[in-house]
């Protein structure tokens, strides 16, 4: 039987979490991407004033995933929990890992008194939008993606 732990992200776990970050963006097709450094995510999300916080996952001591979400406040719905990744190492994948990373990070939405949970997909990953269809995602069609990089 395996051993399944999912809990918070301590900060000890930010190169755990860093080598996930790397992995999703290799798997996404843009690993130059990615310019956080680890320190980022200690006075990011490791500080008295956090910026994000995450799960982590494991099978037998083995790293499997994560879900690393913010607080956002939108001036029509209020406060809403933005999930910024959610991610299961290949190997991981079609266990219900995903599954359990998703609804560990909608109860975190609904014990902060979240409105709502929101996040991105890629229109080409199809496996990621059919898993979050189980849930009754509503895909908006109508916005489009804008950042400025400093």
């Amino acid at each position: 039987m395996d051993k399944i732990i999912l809990r918070k992200a301590e900060s000890f776990d930010i190169p755990l979490i860093f080598s996930l970050v790397k992995e999703l963006a290799l798997f996404e097709r843009a690993p130059e991407e990615v310019t956080a450094t680890i320190e980022d995510y200690e006075i990011n999300g490791f500080s008295d004033k956090p910026l994000f916080d995450a799960f982590i996952l494991f099978e037998n001591d083995q790293l499997v995933g994560f879900s690393l979400w913010y607080f956002r406040f939108s001036t029509w719905k209020g406060k809403r929990l933005y999930l910024e990744d959610l991610f299961v190492k290949s190997e991981y994948r079609s266990k219900g890992y995903g599954k359990l990373l998703m609804e560990a990070t909608i109860e975190e939405a609904k014990a902060t008194n979240s409105k709502g949970l929101m996040w991105q997909v890629l229109d080409w990953n199809s496996p990621a939008i059919e898993f979050y269809k189980k849930y009754d995602a509503r895909f908006d069609s109508e916005w489009i993606n804008v950042h400025i990089d400093l």
